[in-house]
């Protein structure tokens, strides 16, 4: 679904309050401390920015954020076990605002993480960008995929096929899907205003997942890490335009980063 300039900015506030969230919460990420007591500060901080926390109810889904630690894929749920040094932990984040939803997700280290792990962390993120440079008018979803899955599958990690990206605007999930695989030139066209999430979500091993009882967490069939790294993105002149960001992230854990140089052209 093709949106407005005006759409795009109520999406990208959303966006932005997610990216904000994401930053505060990125402070309290250490050993000892629950995902039920980040879940409470990323929603108390939500409804401060007069807002709707998007995940919870959503599906009958009972929180504010998904935590997925470790080998843990995507959609778990936050709960009273203590972060322990060297996990890492997916947080995947929506927010409702003025009737347009903001979506995004960052994988962190908690504590001291292994060079096989940091490393698992860093391709993933690549990949993402790799996958959002590809988003551009004239192209096609499947352009998107093959950048993501090329690179990830090179380094010897696994890509999720049952799970992907998707649009997003007034409905939390909408058209176009956007698989992190893919065949060049294959796929819906892209074109002016589209507005997605693309997120990868990469395996350590095998891209094989499991489905839990709980009818919500998704973990590695080989119960090797997984990481998750999501934006939310526009098409406009013809090109990318990243409306989240990592900035109020890499703010709180000092970490210096110009990746997004060169997606925030329209808005800056």
């Amino acid at each position: 679904m093709q949106k407005s300039l005006e759409e795009i900015e109520l999406i990208r506030e959303s966006a932005l309050l997610v990216s904000k969230t994401l930053g505060l919460i990125a402070k309290e990420i250490k050993e000892g401390v629950t995902t039920l007591s980040l879940d409470k500060i990323a929603e108390e901080f939500i409804r401060d920015n007069n807002a709707i926390p998007g995940f919870l109810g959503l599906y009958d889904f009972p929180n504010t954020l998904c935590t997925s630690p470790n080998s843990q894929v995507v959609h778990g749920i936050p709960n009273n076990d203590p972060l322990k040094n060297g996990d890492i932990i997916s947080i995947d984040c929506g927010v409702l605002k003025n009737n347009f939803y903001g979506d995004h997700a960052y994988t962190f280290s908690v504590g001291e993480v292994s060079d096989e792990i940091n490393r698992l962390l860093s391709i993933s993120k690549e990949s993402l960008y790799l996958g959002i440079n590809e988003f551009s008018s004239g192209k096609r979803v499947g352009d998107v995929g093959f950048a993501i899955q090329n690179h990830c599958e090179k380094n010897g990690y696994g890509v999720v096929r049952e799970l992907v990206g998707h649009g997003i605007g007034k409905i939390m999930h909408e058209k176009p899907e956007m698989p992190n695989y893919g065949r060049k030139g294959t796929g819906k066209k892209l074109s002016e205003g589209m507005v997605v999430a693309i997120e990868p979500m990469i395996n350590m091993k095998s891209h094989k997942i499991i489905q839990h009882n709980d009818g919500w967490t998704i973990t590695t069939k080989d119960e090797l890490p997984s990481a998750h790294f999501e934006h939310n993105i526009a098409i406009i002149n013809g090109k990318p335009e990243i409306l989240s960001t990592f900035d109020y992230i890499y703010e709180s854990l000092n970490i210096n980063s110009n990746e997004e140089k060169g997606f925030h052209n329209y808005f800056r």
